[in-house]
Formats: structure tokens, C-alpha cells, sequence
């Protein structure tokens, strides 16, 4: 995507051409997104560049001017995601967020994605249910050199069993950025162990497009 590119309202697949894109992911994890992120690009970039960034700013920034962006773009992102999303999906299914790297309890915690999920369809809600919890707070993955695979990810996992019933048979896992799939293959596996019948699939607001040092990506072996 290049600047002046409006966000996109219809979802795209990840597919044979993209999956190696994200290191994680294969043919049995079904994934959707949005948009195109650009890493190291600035807002300008791209609309997909400024929606995300904006989604990503802080919560020390709440008590500041900028803070309208994150608070619009939130909706922008919400509305997006219900309208490209089938009816009979957003009627039957429940749509799980994955936890932001900060646990609960930490100043720092942004359920950005949990209001993402609510303004999908604000005047009939989804069902938006924030099963998985972070039990520690980490460093942001898109701060850090060292991406954390999914057995790290699952490690900080734990269910919140107050919320599993109405047992689903349909899940959404939303989150803002598909990066390497890692959060996505950690939730999917902790939700899988609970949910063994349930069909889930993943829901981004955008797909981070990989530079040329990100092609190749060293992976350890998740089936042993």
C-alpha cells in the first residue's frame, strides 16, 4: 500500500502466496485481514500505517491531544471489521481478543482490541468474551529484537473459566497486526484445548508486510 491508499473494507485470506510471510502459520490456520502494515514507515505511508499506529499509541498518552486518534481510529477498526465480516459470523460467533502484553492489573493494560470487538455492531454487541488472560506483563512484541515463539507466548496463557459457557462452536481470534502468527498459534492452542469441536479462525485488522531482513526466520519446532 502506498500513501493516499484508503483502509481497505473487505478481508483477504492468507494464502499460499502470504503465509509465508508469517512464520508460524500453515495450512490449517485460517486467517483473515484487513489492510497492509508497513513496519518503519511513517503515518503517512499509508492509511493502514496511521490506522495501526494510532490503535498502538500508549496509555500514557491518554491525557493528551492525540489521544482522539487512538479513540477514532478504534471505531474505524471496529466498523471495518462488522461490516467485512459475514452476518452469520457476527450472529453465532465468539470473537476473542488476544490479550495485549500487559497483564490486567498493570497501569499499562490497553484493551484496544476488546473495543475494537465492541464497535463492530454497537447497537446489537457480538459476543466479545476476553478468555484468554496474560497472567505477566511483558515488552510489546513489535518493541522487542527478540520475537517470543508460540510455546513462550502460551507459557503467560491462562483461560478464564468464568466465561466458558456458553460453550462456542464458532471463535474469532482478533488482534491488530499479524506479524509472525505466534499469538495467534498460542491462543488458537490453548483455546483448541478447551474447545476440541469448535471451528476458529483468525481476524486481523492488518497483516505486517515483511522487509527484506524478515524473509527468512528462524523457527523452532513447534510439533516436538
Amino acid at each position: 500500500m502506498t500513501s493516499g491508499t484508503p483502509f481497505p473494507s473487505n478481508l483477504t485470506e492468507i494464502d499460499q502466496l502470504t503465509r509465508s510471510d508469517h512464520s508460524y502459520l500453515n495450512e490449517e490456520d485460517q486467517c483473515y485481514f484487513l489492510g497492509e502494515y508497513t513496519a518503519r514507515q511513517s503515518y503517512s505511508y499509508s492509511d493502514t500505517n496511521s490506522l495501526i499506529m494510532n490503535l498502538k499509541k500508549k496509555m500514557d498518552r491518554r491525557n493528551e491531544y492525540e489521544w482522539r486518534y487512538k479513540t477514532r481510529d478504534i471505531t474505524r477498526a471496529g466498523t471495518a471489521l462488522g461490516n467485512a465480516l459475514h452476518p452469520e459470523w457476527l450472529n453465532t460467533a465468539a470473537f476473542v481478543p488476544i490479550p495485549p502484553s500487559k497483564a490486567k492489573h498493570d497501569p499499562m493494560y490497553d484493551d484496544r482490541m476488546s473495543q475494537v470487538i465492541a464497535a463492530m455492531r454497537p447497537q446489537n454487541p457480538v459476543d466479545c468474551r476476553e478468555l484468554i488472560i496474560q497472567t505477566t506483563s511483558t515488552d510489546a512484541a513489535h518493541e522487542s529484537d527478540n520475537r517470543p515463539s508460540p510455546r513462550d507466548i502460551l507459557r503467560l496463557y491462562e483461560l478464564d473459566h468464568s466465561l466458558i459457557e456458553p460453550r462456542p462452536l464458532k471463535i474469532v481470534i482478533c488482534d491488530d497486526v499479524l506479524t509472525t502468527g505466534a499469538h495467534f498459534k498460542a491462543a488458537k492452542t490453548i483455546l483448541t484445548q478447551e474447545f476440541p469441536d469448535a471451528v476458529i479462525i483468525g481476524c486481523f485488522i492488518a497483516r505486517r508486510v515483511p522487509e527484506a531482513v524478515d524473509v527468512e526466520n528462524f523457527i523452532e519446532d513447534w510439533d516436538d
